[in-house]
C-alpha cells in the first residue's frame, strides 16, 4: 500500500491540466507531433506570403521632411570619415552607428508585406496546423 502512495507521489507531476496522466513517452510524442505541426503550418504560411520592398526608388519620410535613399548613408558616411580622421573620439563610432540604425530603420519601413489570394481550405489548413500544433506543444509544456 506504501508504495502506490509513493507511486502516485511519483507520478502526480505528470498529470496534463485537463487532468489525465501523460507517460514520459506521450509527452514527448506529442510534444513532437506539435512541433511538426507548428512548422509545417508556418512553411505553408510562409509560401502564402509576398513582400515587396521599394527601398531604392522611394526613401524614407521622416516627420514630413522626404530623405531619398541616397541621402540616408551621409551619415554613416560622416562617420566613417571622422572615426578614421579622429580614432579616439566617440562621436565618429556613435555617428557611424546611428547612420547604420538609420539604413537598417529606413529598410523594414519600406517594406510591405502582402498574402495572396488562397482558398479557405488553405486558410483553414494553416490555422489548424499553427494553432493546434502550438496548443499540443503548450499542453505538455503546462503540464501539471
Amino acid at each position: 500500500m506504501r508504495n502506490r502512495r509513493n507511486d502516485y507521489d511519483y507520478h502526480k507531476d505528470s498529470y496534463s491540466s485537463s487532468g489525465e496522466r501523460l507517460s514520459p513517452q506521450a509527452a514527448l510524442g506529442m510534444f513532437l507531433a506539435g512541433l511538426a505541426m507548428l512548422i509545417a503550418g508556418l512553411f505553408i504560411f510562409s509560401q502564402k506570403v509576398l513582400v515587396y520592398t521599394s527601398f531604392f526608388s522611394s526613401g524614407i519620410t521622416i516627420h514630413g521632411f522626404r530623405l531619398n535613399s541616397g541621402l540616408i548613408v551621409i551619415p554613416l558616411i560622416a562617420g566613417v570619415i571622422w572615426m578614421f580622421a579622429s580614432p579616439k573620439s566617440i562621436w565618429g563610432k556613435l555617428l557611424s552607428a546611428v547612420g547604420v540604425l538609420i539604413i537598417i530603420v529606413s529598410v523594414i519601413m519600406s517594406t510591405s508585406i502582402h498574402l495572396v489570394t488562397m482558398s479557405l481550405y488553405d486558410w483553414i489548413l494553416i490555422l489548424v496546423l499553427i494553432f493546434g500544433g502550438a496548443a499540443l506543444i503548450l499542453r505538455v509544456l503546462l503540464a501539471k
